[in-house]
């Protein structure tokens, strides 16, 4: 995650408690990362943990949730977390701050992806 995600993440567990996220890989609001409290959205075997996220000020991981489907389309990528000035899903707890969070994706290089095995 970016600085800025990260300052907006304790922000939003401040005001809201523990939180997650979901990358959906739908159309339109569910193409960016969804940021509920925590449980709030129901994962379930279509659904992959990729990585609970540590933050300096939050006293719990913040769990990273993907689409299995989505999962199987960016498994190669190196995925950041970052937020951005703009209008994203009323349904994601950043809205009302006048931000959205979004995705910033590279390849993994060869290395990585060894090391991934």
């Amino acid at each position: 995650m970016t600085p800025a995600a990260a300052a907006m993440m304790r922000q939003l567990r401040g005001q809201h408690g523990p939180l997650m996220f979901h990358q959906s890989g739908g159309c339109c609001d569910g193409s960016s990362p969804m940021c509920y409290p925590e449980g709030e959205f129901r994962t379930g075997g279509s659904d992959v943990l990729l990585q609970s996220l540590a933050i300096e000020g939050v006293p719990e991981p913040i769990t990273f949730w993907m689409s299995a489907s989505q999962f199987e389309l960016w498994k190669h990528t190196h995925l950041t977390v970052d937020v951005v000035p703009g209008r994203g899903s009323g349904f994601s707890l950043e809205a009302p701050e006048g931000v959205r969070f979004l995705i910033r994706s590279r390849l993994l290089t060869p290395q990585e992806l060894a090391e991934l095995g």
